[in-house]
């Protein structure tokens, strides 16, 4: 299908303020807390507690195998003992922006697996920090954010226009060696990036919030460069997992560069990937608290 044949208006649809559902109240209340105060954390898990889905799958995730608790964890409190609270807070944001775009019936788009994609992303970024000089290393919410929210343009273009959603999740099953990219640009105005930075722009989230949505397929773009290096970090955890859980085929080839420029030396790249794809694995157990 040609772009002159598409349904027109998905690009003018992101432009209007009331084609985007508002940011949730909860996301608005946590992106002002202070966390590095006893009172802001107290605030934060005050506002998990009120909202009965964020605070169950907050305690299921503290319950994984993933973070080693002995014993099981039955309180939202407990979870941010066990979690850390930065960590708590960015994954509370990420679960309440997914909620506000749930579409019933969601169509072709698999939400399960859009999570499973999401957290094996945001997990194996977590590997790549720790293999990353300590003064260039991001932040925890912040690595857990952008890997839980980068492909969020997808459920946008399903609460948009759910028909081109369901044709573009078609096409990308069909054709599952080809970038997504290149489908995209035959089918939609707008492709899953941008669509997931103007969500971002239309919450006035960070603008490195903004640009890693937009870039992390492009991360040599001048334009990425705020972003950096999260957009680097998820371009590089998208090619190690490429089309773990959803159908989204990504080039997985990774030249010595790329590892270099996350300061990482590019002879730990087999010892980094064995580590992604193990945990990759346990993921899939994460997942499953976020069906």
């Amino acid at each position: 299908m040609s772009v002159t044949n598409q349904p027109v208006g998905l690009k003018a649809a992101i432009k209007h303020l009331d084609a985007l559902p508002a940011m949730p109240v909860v996301v608005q209340k946590i992106l002002t807390l202070s966390l590095d105060t006893d009172e802001g954390e107290r605030e934060l898990l005050k506002l998990i507690d009120k909202d009965p889905q964020i605070a169950a799958k907050i305690i299921g995730l503290a319950n994984t195998p993933l973070f080693g608790s002995s014993k099981k964890v039955s309180s939202v409190s407990d979870a941010a003992m066990l979690l850390g609270i930065t960590r708590v807070k960015s994954v509370a944001v990420g679960i309440a922006v997914m909620s506000t775009l749930t579409r019933q019936p969601m169509g072709r788009l698999d939400l399960q697996k859009l999570w499973l994609h999401s957290l094996g992303v945001a997990l194996a970024m977590r590997i790549l920090a720790r293999a990353m000089p300590a003064r260039t290393r991001p932040l925890d919410d912040e690595i857990f954010l952008a890997g839980l929210l980068h492909d969020i343009g997808y459920m946008v273009l399903n609460f948009l226009d759910p028909k081109q959603s369901d044709e573009l999740q078609a096409r990308l099953a069909a054709n599952p060696e080809r970038p997504a990219q290149e489908v995209e640009a035959e089918l939609l105005e707008v492709g899953h990036a941008e669509l997931g930075a103007e969500l971002a722009k239309h919450w006035d989230l960070p603008e490195d919030v903004a640009v890693i949505l937009r870039y992390h397929h492009s991360p040599t773009n001048e334009a990425a460069g705020s972003g950096q290096p999260l957009v680097s970090m998820v371009n590089l955890a998208e090619k190690l997992l490429t089309s773990f859980g959803i159908t989204e085929f990504v080039e997985s080839a990774i030249a010595d560069e790329e590892w270099e420029a996350l300061g990482i030396n590019p002879e730990r790249a087999e010892e980094i990937t064995e580590a992604i794809l193990a945990q990759s694995e346990q993921a899939k157990q994460l997942a499953a608290t976020f069906g």
